[in-house]
């Protein structure tokens, strides 16, 4: 099943998928209905084939499974990953960022998802994550641009 969801954020498409290439970014932007634990210390921007593994906790709270996720490709613009973990046999994550204007661009995240008979409320999740997490971007592109 595949989940795909867009806005427009204020800033640069080249300057939002750099930032989008820091770990600590995908953790301000999740906050507070994911949390991670990485299972091994992060690099401060991920690269073309780095595998990073973490624990997931929902809410801060409730303990989750460890989730991992492969670079695939990054570009000026795009970012893909395959991933994995727990019930989620397949969490293949492309963000795009295309320019709309010299200092503007629509962000989109697209999934694909299989959890086997759990694929439809997983993706339900993910819609709803990706709806959250892309209003935390907005407000964060608003400050720094």
């Amino acid at each position: 099943m595949r989940v795909r969801v867009s806005t427009h954020l204020p800033i640069a498409a080249e300057d939002a998928c750099r930032l989008a290439t820091k770990p600590a970014l995908l953790s301000y932007v999740l906050w507070p209905w994911l949390s991670m634990t990485p299972t091994e210390p992060l690099p401060e921007t991920i690269a073309p084939g780095d595998e990073v593994s973490a624990r997931l906790r929902f809410f801060g709270v409730f303990p989750g499974w460890t989730h991992t996720l492969r670079v695939e490709r990054l570009g000026d613009r795009e970012i893909a990953s395959q991933e994995h973990g727990g019930l989620v046999k397949t969490w293949n994550h492309t963000l795009t960022f295309e320019p709309t204007a010299e200092r503007s661009c629509r962000y989109t995240d697209t999934v694909e998802i299989r959890a086997g008979l759990l694929t439809p409320l997983v993706a339900l999740f993910a819609a709803l994550i990706y709806r959250y997490r892309q209003a935390r971007w907005r407000a964060l592109a608003n400050v720094l641009g």
